[in-house]
């Protein structure tokens, strides 16, 4: 920049202990930057009035002090030119008017209106803000949305604006625009009565109310849907049946009953009694599931009656008749029988499951009655 060239030169000369005084010489050095904001180089006015000559540097200072208020904060450049005018040079009270500013400024600069406190008789509505960048230079141009609220001859409130580039920060005040603020009642509005009054001061109207009636609405409703809840949570529940376990085939248990049964060893511990019970059990048990009868509820006689009656390949029948009466003795008779007689129904057993298994066709396998209410 032309200014901040002649800034250097004057620094570099004083530096050298060259103060260069001739006014003329001075005041011609910086004519791009007077001519850049349109200043005149005419010193005639000040003839009388200058009683010491001017050097660069300060006239350099007074230069920039001439330009709009703010555009001189170190290093930022101030704007090429600024136009200010109001859109509508007449309004109406409470009318929105708009002020459009246009500045030119350097490309690299950046403008933004600030907030201002206060406006007055003004009130913003709102700000608009274009910019539009050329080959040399950049212009942005605001568009302020204002309302007046007050008759006669009015100036717009001034408006600042914040300018940011690489070298810092500045701030610029652009001056406001006069307007025209008119009433908004016809010419003969005294005439013909019509005038404009003051706000009246808030009047109290009773309203009805139904708050008391919906907080016991809401009451009850609440009262019901507890009611609701409980009688739910309540109610009777039907059974849940489980899906039934398939049985393990008849000759597997009955198998692994006798094995716990020999494992035992019963008769070695003087409970020959007890033996012939649970193996009678065991056994009538086997043969009422295999030929499809209540044998447990069937005496000896009824049992041997009920097995002659059916075909029964591979039951030793006579062995069986002679270990049922036996059985019978032993239980109700307290006939005694030595430890090997035991060993020896037991082997019976074993060999009565296994015949009938082998000479009997399969089966599907029982399901058990398993069925538990939840």
């Amino acid at each position: 920049m032309a200014a901040d060239s002649a800034h250097r030169a004057l620094l570099r000369s004083r530096a050298s202990g060259k103060d260069p005084q001739p006014f003329l010489h001075n005041w011609n050095s910086p004519t791009a930057l007077c001519d850049r904001f349109a200043t005149s180089l005419d010193s005639s006015r000040f003839l009388g009035k200058v009683c010491a000559p001017v050097t660069a540097f300060g006239l350099i200072i007074s230069l920039l002090s001439a330009t709009a208020a703010g555009q001189g904060d170190a290093g930022v450049a101030p704007a090429l030119s600024v136009k200010t005018r109001a859109i509508q040079s007449s309004v109406q009270v409470g009318e929105v008017l708009s002020v459009e500013v246009v500045i030119t400024h350097d490309s690299g600069q950046r403008y933004e209106l600030k907030p201002s406190g206060d406006l007055g008789v003004f009130e913003l509505v709102t700000s608009e803000r274009s910019r539009r960048d050329g080959p040399e230079s950049s212009t942005t141009t605001f568009v302020v949305k204002l309302q007046a609220f007050e008759l006669g001859k009015q100036v717009t409130p001034p408006l600042g604006f914040e300018i940011s580039e690489a070298a810092g920060t500045a701030v610029m005040t652009v001056d406001g625009v006069e307007i025209e603020v008119v009433s908004s009642l016809p010419a003969d509005a005294n005439a013909t009565g019509a005038d404009l009054y003051d706000i009246r001061p808030p009047l109290e109207i009773p309203v009805r109310t139904w708050r008391l009636l919906y907080a016991l609405l809401g009451l009850l409703a609440a009262g019901l849907l507890g009611w609701a809840l409980l009688r739910y949570l309540k109610r009777p529940r039907a059974p849940v049946m489980e899906l039934a376990k398939p049985l393990a085939p008849l000759h597997q248990r009955t198998l692994a009953s006798l094995d716990s049964l020999a494992a035992e060893n019963l008769p070695a511990q003087q409970r020959v009694k007890e033996f012939y019970f649970r193996l009678s059990e065991i056994m009538r048990g086997y043969l009422g599931e295999q030929y499809h009868f209540d044998a447990r509820e069937s005496t000896t006689p009824e049992l041997l009656e009920a097995l002659r009656t059916r075909t029964t390949p591979g039951l030793p029948f006579k062995e069986l008749s002679d270990f049922a009466h036996q059985s019978d003795f032993v239980r109700y008779a307290k006939f005694d029988v030595p430890p090997d007689e035991c060993k020896t129904a037991l082997e019976l057993a074993y060999r009565i499951v296994h015949g009938t298994t082998a000479s009997t066709p399969n089966a599907p396998p029982p399901v058990s009655p398993q069925t538990h209410a939840s």
